[in-house]
């Protein structure tokens, strides 16, 4: 299987929460739209004041989605 890759998103301040929950409506609807492999998408709270939104693609489709979606970064995606 190919290597999976997780896209991350911050988002800060006391409405990072709520518009990291928004930003994974649209990475959905971005999976749907343009067929990918992988269907993982979701958010991380770090504190009150920092959560993160993420989806986990397939390694050859980072280039495609990086260039569209501009993550701020990437890591390997380790099943949990």
């Amino acid at each position: 299987m190919m290597r999976q890759l997780k896209l991350i998103w911050d988002f800060k301040g006391p409405d990072g929460n709520k518009i990291a929950e928004h930003h994974v409506l649209h990475l959905k609807a971005y999976i749907t739209a343009e067929n990918l492999e992988i269907n993982i998408t979701g958010i991380e709270t770090i504190n009150d004041l920092h959560t993160v939104a993420y989806m986990v693609v397939v390694e050859s489709e980072m280039p495609k989605v990086r260039d569209a979606l501009k993550p701020h970064r990437g890591q390997v995606y380790n099943l949990p």
